[in-house]
C-alpha cells in the first residue's frame, strides 16, 4: 500500500521483501477469504499506549477507500454474519489471491519493483540509507520499515523492525501476543480437552472489556473470536470470565424452571440453551450430586449458584500460545517517537507502519485496514 501510493506520485519505489511469496499472510487470512476491512471503522477498535495516534491515517484512509480500489477491480465481497447480525466483517467471495493481485497490480501501474528473498544484513544512515543484503547493497532518501512484528514466524513474523528502531535510537514498548487463544492446566485443561472442537457463544470478560461472540474449546484451553479478542487486553496471572448463556437472567430462568416443570432434570432442559456434551461435562464439575435430582428438589440457593457457575465462570489462564498463533503483535514502536500524520521518526527519512507501531486493532479487518492507512499515510511523505 506504501509503495503503491509513493509509486502513484512519482517516487521510484523499491519493495524488498525478506519471504520468498509476498503477501503470505494476506493469503492465509479470513480462512484463504482475507477480511480485508471492517465497515465499523473507529478508533476504540485499536489498542495502543497512544490511542489518539491512529486517528489521523484512519481518516485520511478510510475503509470506504479501499472498498472503492476493491470494486473497481470487479472483486466481489461479503459482510460476514453473526448470531447478532452483520458484523462489519468484509470478506472476499471467493479468494484472498484476489486482494494480493489487486495489490501488486496497482504497484505494477505505478511502477514499483518488488525483490523476494532479499535478507537485509545492516542499515547505515549517510546522505540517505544504504542497506546491505544477500542481493546486493541499496541505497535511497527514505526507508519504510513494513516488516511486521513477532507473529506468526513460520509465515515471516521477526523483531526486525523493532532492532532497527533500537538501533536508530527510538522508543520501544514491551511486546506481547495478542488476539491468540489461551491454554489451561489442571482441571480446566482436562476439560477443554475433553470438549475439543466444541464451540458455542459466549460473553468473555477480562477486567472492564467484554466480547460477545462464538467461544471454541481445543485441546489445550480456549480459543475463538470473544477469547481472541479478550486475550489483547489480558495479562499473566489475571483471571477471564466466562457467560455461557448471553442475553438471560440465569437464576430468574432456572426458578421458572423449578415453577413450570418441576419434574425435570437441569441438564435436560439447559440441553435446549446449550451443547449436550458441554452440559454434561460442566455438571460434573459443578453439581455433580444433584445431576439427578429434579428441579423441584433444588434449593434456590443451589440454583443460583448453578446459574453464576454458568453466567460468571472464574477461569485463570497458564498462558497463551503465544507468537506461534498470535494474529497481532501487541507493543512495539512506540508512537511517541513518530508523527501520525505521515509515519515518519524523530530520525528523517525513516517511517515506520503497521504491525511494527503499537497500534493493534480488533479481530476483524481492522489490523488490515490500519496497515493500509498507515501504509498510504507513510506513501503520501516519503
Amino acid at each position: 500500500m506504501c509503495a503503491l501510493t509513493a509509486g502513484r506520485r512519482g517516487r521510484r519505489v523499491l519493495v524488498l521483501d525478506r519471504s520468498n511469496k509476498v503477501g503470505k499472510k494476506i493469503l492465509m487470512s479470513g480462512g484463504g477469504r482475507c477480511n480485508f476491512t471492517n465497515l465499523q471503522l473507529t478508533p476504540e477498535r485499536f489498542i495502543s499506549a497512544n490511542p489518539h495516534f491512529c486517528k489521523s491515517a484512519l481518516s485520511r484512509y478510510t475503509q470506504w477507500d479501499f472498498i472503492e480500489m476493491v470494486e473497481r477491480h470487479g472483486i466481489e465481497y461479503f459482510e460476514k454474519r453473526t448470531v447478532n447480525g452483520l458484523s462489519g466483517q468484509l470478506f472476499c467471495k471467493d479468494s484472498s489471491k484476489r486482494i494480493l493481485t489487486m495489490l501488486l497490480d496497482e504497484c505494477k501501474q505505478a511502477g514499483v519493483h518488488i525483490r523476494t528473498g532479499c535478507d537485509i544484513s545492516s542499515v547505515k544512515r549517510q546522505d540517505g540509507y544504504h542497506l546491505h543484503s544477500n542481493q546486493g547493497r541499496f541505497a535511497a532518501e527514505s526507508l519504510v520499515v513494513a516488516s511486521g512484528g513477532l507473529s506468526i514466524p513460520s509465515l515471516g513474523g521477526s523483531g526486525f523492525a523493532y532492532q532497527l528502531a533500537e538501533q536508530f535510537g527510538l522508543n520501544l514498548l514491551p511486546t506481547r501476543a495478542g488476539l491468540v487463544p489461551f491454554t489451561f492446566s489442571g482441571a480446566t485443561k482436562a476439560l477443554c480437552r475433553a470438549l475439543s472442537g466444541l464451540s458455542c457463544e459466549a460473553i468473555v470478560y477480562c477486567r472492564e472489556t467484554s466480547f460477545r461472540e462464538d467461544l471454541l474449546f481445543t485441546h489445550r484451553g480456549l480459543s475463538g473470536p470473544a477469547v481472541l479478542q479478550a486475550s489483547s487486553y489480558w495479562h499473566t496471572g489475571e483471571t477471564i470470565r466466562v457467560n455461557l448463556l448471553p442475553g438471560m437472567d440465569a437464576t430468574t430462568l432456572f426458578k421458572t424452571w423449578k415453577r413450570e416443570r418441576p419434574k425435570a432434570l437441569l441438564r435436560t432442559l439447559l440441553a435446549e440453551k446449550l451443547p449436550k456434551k458441554l452440559i454434561r461435562e460442566l455438571e460434573a464439575l459443578h453439581w455433580p450430586g444433584q445431576a439427578e435430582t429434579a428441579l423441584t428438589e433444588w434449593p434456590d440457593r443451589q440454583l443460583k449458584t448453578a446459574a453464576t457457575l454458568l453466567q460468571a465462570w472464574e477461569l485463570k489462564p497458564a498462558a497463551t500460545e503465544g507468537y506461534r498463533t498470535a494474529e497481532v503483535t501487541l507493543g512495539g514502536v512506540d508512537t511517541h517517537e513518530l508523527s501520525s500524520r505521515t509515519m515518519e521518526s524523530q530520525t528523517p527519512g525513516l517511517y515506520f507502519i503497521g504491525e511494527a507501531l503499537d497500534v493493534s486493532g480488533h479481530l476483524g479487518g481492522f489490523n488490515f485496514q490500519w496497515a493500509w492507512s498507515s501504509g498510504y499515510a507513510a506513501g503520501m511523505a516519503v
